[in-house]
Order: structure tokens, then sequence, then C-alpha cells
């Protein structure tokens, strides 16, 4: 079963939990195991032999995405971003292609230069600059030969065709590895570039507000670190992350993430300026006054592996790698309710979902040889 926490307070650059809420979650924490185990020592039942029999998804269940269209022929896709007209461009992360899906026609725009692939780098996260219409910016987060970074260019429209501009740095210096690479990248409502960063395999980083690795940062659109970051001129915003791959903000702007555990402990964290959230000390919810908890924990990585993530009102839409299904997880305020999942094993491992200009639902698959987009049309 997964594993619902209700989390902490956040009180400036301190967290806190009451001796009063301490007893509460012990207690409910207690009767929760007692309830999943019969009193028994036995480990946490796995997310399938709970929520998973839903999430099996019975045909027509209540809630149930159904596939609108999908259209084949992509390699590795990693991100996609939607265009004003509909166009959804897409990164392929071996390739260092963008290649780009209109009225249903695959096409390429091009090939992105410097990009260096290799294990879980490559091409990664791709954003639209919040002033799109006007400047024209895409930006890409890649792994180039020293480091992971940020670039923007400029996607002009000449004769009905999409052409890239110059690559312009915007930042530099993120460690790269051949695992844990970070890559998402999203503009938030704030009008800044929020960045999730993976730990590159150095775990002295997640947990050190100097070093870039194992963060989420928050950037001006030139890269700077945005004002008001909870360090003072620091780019960190979050800390103490394994490596974040989705990032979205609910109706009223607070910021969620899908994070990576090692063999154990997924997690969905709702995040809060500065806050720690464990890695490598502890993962999940472990109830640490230092740490914030995650609001959802996976125990078992084979059910999830959570990668891209999107929020439609108040419902989280989570794409899982190694659990080959799509999670749908319902939120209220800063907590979050028990997850469902869709399409189990049906399409592959699920690297991204992401809302279209039309209110559908696209997911991206890899390892199908070849991959796909997959376009979903969203219950009432």
């Amino acid at each position: 079963m997964l594993v619902r926490i209700t989390g902490r307070r956040f009180g400036g650059r301190r967290f806190f939990f009451s001796a009063v809420a301490r007893a509460t979650a012990l207690a409910v924490a207690v009767f929760f195991l007692s309830a999943c185990t019969g009193g028994s020592t036995s480990p946490l039942v796995q997310p399938g032999d709970r929520t998973a029999t839903g999430a099996a998804g019975t045909a027509g269940a209540a809630g149930e995405p159904t596939v609108a269209s999908r259209v084949n022929g992509l390699q590795l896709p990693w991100s996609t971003v939607h265009l004003p007209d509909g166009t959804a461009v897409i990164s392929e992360r071996d390739t260092a292609l963008l290649r780009t899906i209109k009225d249903g026609q695959l096409g390429t725009v091009g090939k992105v230069p410097g990009v260096v692939p290799g294990g879980e780098g490559g091409l990664l996260g791709l954003a639209l600059s919040p002033n799109f219409a006007a400047d024209r910016y895409l930006y890409a987060y890649f792994t180039a030969a020293a480091d992971n970074r940020i670039v923007r260019m400029r996607l002009e429209e000449r004769g009905g065709r999409l052409e890239l501009g110059a690559l312009e740095p915007v930042f530099t210096g993120i460690s790269k590895a051949g695992t844990h690479n970070g890559g998402r990248i999203r503009f938030g409502p704030d009008g800044f570039l929020y960045v999730g960063t993976g730990d590159s395999q150095r775990r002295e980083q997640p947990q050190d507000r100097a070093a870039l690795g194992g963060k989420i940062l928050r950037l001006t659109p030139d890269g700077r670190p945005a004002p008001g970051n909870p360090f003072g001129d620091n780019p960190v915003y979050s800390f103490g992350h394994r490596n974040v791959q989705g990032l979205a903000w609910d109706s009223v702007g607070r910021l969620w993430a899908s994070e990576f555990g090692p063999d154990v402990n997924d997690e969905l964290n709702l995040i809060v300026p500065g806050g720690n959230y464990g890695w490598p000390e502890v993962t999940g919810a472990p109830h640490r006054p230092d740490f914030l908890d995650a609001k959802v924990v996976w125990p078992s990585t084979a059910e999830s592996s959570p990668s891209g993530l999107e929020i439609v009102g108040s419902t989280a839409y989570l794409g899982a790698l190694r659990g080959q299904r799509l999670w749908v997880v319902p939120l209220n305020g800063e907590f979050a309710g028990d997850p469902v999942s869709y399409f189990t094993g049906k399409y592959g491992r699920v690297r991204n979902v992401s809302l279209a200009p039309d209110g559908r639902l696209w997911l991206l698959s890899n390892g199908q040889n070849p991959d796909f987009a997959l376009i979903l049309n969203l219950p009432g």
C-alpha cells in the first residue's frame, strides 16, 4: 500500500513539529501500520495490494483518462512543451533532436549542439519563456562534455517551419554523471525558472547548500539567483533531494515535485522555500524534525519511479518509469489523497506528462522501439 503523509509546517528557515503533533503522528502511524499488518512485524504492504486494485484500471472506472490518439516514431523522448498554436515540441535524450507534433504529424526542428548523451544524460528538460510570444525563447537542460547546463534558443517560425536560433548559455556547472542528472525545468507562476537537479552520484552534495546537485534551483530567466530565494544570493530553493524528475504547481501556486528514491521510497513532495527533504540521511517520511516528509511514498520503486508531473485542477498526474503506468493523485490543499494508477504495463515506461492547450494530457513512452506520444482525454 502507499503511505500518505500529512507533512510538517515550515516557518522561516526552521522546521518544527510540536510535541502534540509528534504524538498524534506517532499514534496515527502505529494505528495505520497495525491495520496494514495485523499487528505483525511484516513489511509494509506494497502499493499494488491496495491502490493498484483500482490502479489496474478497471475499464470505465470513474475518473479514468481515455486514449484519444497516439503518434509513433520518437526515440527516447524526455520532455514536451506546447506552443500557443498547439504544436508540441519534444526533446529526444540520446539523439539531441527537437521533434514536433502538429495535427498528428511528426516533424523535426533540429539538433541541439553541444549535447553529450550517456547513461541518463543527454537532451533532457524543456521550458518555454513566460514571454514566448515576444522573445520566442525555448530553454533546454542538457548534459554537455563537462557538466549539466541550461541554455536558451529562439524558436523562430519562417515559411511555416520552426527553426532554431543560436544557443545561449543561461546556467552552467551542474555536476553530471552516468545517472542522477535531474533535468526537469519549468517556469513558475512567479515568472522564475525552477530547475530539478540530481545528486550525480555525489552523496555529499544534497545537504551542501553551496553545491548545485540534489536541489531545486530558482533562477531569473537570465540565469541569476532569483530575488527572494531562501539563502540570499544563492540559486538554491530547496535541498536534500536525490533526483528530482517532475515539477508542477497547483491552482493556488504551491510547488510539488516528484523524485526517485533509491531501491525504496519514491516520493511526491510539497516544496517549500528552504526545505530540506533529507537525502541522503533519510528517504520517504521518517518523521524526523530536521527534514520535511514526502506527501506520498511508494515503498516499492517497482510500482513507480515517478518521472514527469502535471497538475490539473486538484489532481496530480505522474508518469511511472519502472512502474509503467500513470499515477493519479487527488490533492486537497497541502495534503495528498490515495493514488490510483491506470494503463499499467500497457505503454511502457512513462517518462513525461504534460497538459496541452486543448486540455488533453500528453504522455511520453520510453523503451518501446519506437517510442510514442500518447494523447489522453481527461474525465470531465
